[in-house]
């Protein structure tokens, strides 16, 4: 099985998106390693820093300027309605997360959780843009998998047994689609891999 990463570039624009898709169907199976789109990750972390410093209403403006551009998004890539109320609902679950954060005193677990999000949002879209087009996927949460130990190194014991039993137990699928960067730390808290952890996430799968 083929491991493909896509960074947020690829994924930044209808036109990528849909390139992206090309490349892919190629009939071979993959799974295919997606970052957040093109400038999602620094409004994350402008908002962020915006809560680190008590600009509260700074940060749900930059929120809800973010939630519009998605909206954009979802409205041009899905053609029927079915598929812009899913993909919309959970959208729109996203950001009333990240609003409802807002109000939390800042802290390095709140930095994570907020910057997870784009990965989040990113694959949940194309996944479901590919089964608009009859492709089957299905998506692999990163957050089952992959997780780092108490060297903030990769747990590849834990790595490589979720992987296969989550793969094992989803239905049979051509392309899976699963998010780079993001992981849980070994309390089980969400973490990340740093920036550009994306090809990081793709190189332990591979491995």
């Amino acid at each position: 099985m083929k491991v493909l990463k896509f960074g947020g570039t690829s994924v930044g624009s209808i036109e990528n998106i849909r390139r992206v898709k090309e490349i892919i169907t190629d009939g071979d199976k993959k799974i295919v390693v997606l970052s957040a789109m093109s400038g999602t990750t620094n409004v994350l972390v402008e908002i962020s820093e915006a809560i680190r410093v008590g600009e509260v209403q700074k940060a749900i403006q930059t929120i809800e300027n973010l939630y519009t551009k998605y909206n954009v998004v979802i409205d041009d890539l899905f053609e029927s309605s079915e598929l812009k109320q899913t993909v919309g609902n959970y959208i729109d679950g996203i950001f009333d997360y990240l609003r409802s954060l807002t109000s939390e005193s800042h802290s390095e677990l709140l930095y994570n959780k907020i910057v997870s999000q784009g990965e989040l949002m990113s694959t949940y879209m194309f996944t479901h843009y590919l089964i608009q087009d009859g492709i089957n996927a299905r998506l692999l949460p990163a957050l089952d998998f992959m997780r780092i130990d108490k060297s903030f190194e990769p747990d590849e014991f834990y790595i490589k047994q979720n992987l296969q039993r989550i793969i094992d137990e989803a239905l049979p699928a051509d392309i899976y689609i699963t998010q780079g960067f993001i992981c849980l730390d070994s309390y089980g808290n969400v973490a990340n891999l740093q920036r550009g952890g994306s090809d990081y996430t793709a190189t332990i799968i591979g491995a």
